[in-house]
């Protein structure tokens, strides 16, 4: 078994799952007492955040990369980000280190494929969302992108940041969020992809009429596979 390297933190709250998926998948594969190895890097969010929020792309790209280079050294043999919107400085990070990152993009869409869909909707923070690297990796797959509206997108992003990075469920949210999904339904998307690691906290595939791919668990669930291939 290969040792994967995680940078977490962005939030705790979606790192913990992460952890339990990987593990998880690790025991279904092998059995017995079998669990993954890996080694964590957690970040504090509070200086990602304020630096994501300032468009200081390269100050998080560097934090980020010193996470992977510290991974590296300490025996990790591939890395996984875990956060969606900070696979933006995925290159900052893949020129400071020799093993590979196993991108979430990668992983979603191979999902994505397999289940024979071609146009997704996209929920995750406003930079996933408005900012091309996620919608052009998508599309590198042959995937086209739906977003909602500017205010919808607002309302998601602060949702993901002031509520869900706190551990806060919201009903008012959850709902605004099925009326956001549906109307991105209505618009041709026929799957939704929770393109931030936190939003699975709050809806699931009972909230949509069409699939939803859960970036955390798919991400996770690729990288352990990764592991014992």
């Amino acid at each position: 078994m290969k040792t994967l390297g995680l940078i977490g933190g962005m939030s705790w709250e979606s790192t913990v799952p992460y952890y339990r998926f990987i593990n998880e998948a690790i025991k279904a594969r092998l059995g017995g007492l079998h669990s993954a190895r890996l080694v964590l890097y957690s970040v504090d969010f509070e200086e990602i955040a304020r630096l994501q929020h300032a468009g200081d792309w390269d100050a998080a790209g560097s934090m980020l990369a010193d996470a992977a280079q510290r991974l590296e050294r300490a025996g990790a043999e591939a890395l996984v980000i875990c956060t969606n919107t900070m696979h933006k400085v995925a290159p900052a990070i893949e020129a400071k280190v020799r093993i590979p990152v196993l991108h979430v993009v990668d992983a979603v869409a191979a999902e994505i494929h397999a289940a024979g869909f071609h146009k997704v909707g996209l929920l995750g923070t406003r930079f996933t969302m408005e900012q091309p690297f996620y919608a052009q990796y998508l599309a590198r797959h042959g995937l086209t992108t739906l977003v909602p509206e500017q205010a919808d997108r607002d309302l998601v992003h602060r949702v993901v940041y002031e509520e869900l990075c706190l551990g806060k469920i919201v009903d008012a949210s959850r709902d605004a969020y099925r009326r956001i999904m549906a109307k991105l339904v209505t618009q041709g998307a026929e799957a939704i992809i929770l393109g931030c690691t936190e939003i699975s906290m709050l809806v699931g595939p009972q909230d949509a009429s069409v699939p939803l791919f859960d970036t955390t668990a798919i991400h996770a669930r690729k990288a352990a596979e990764w592991a014992v291939a």
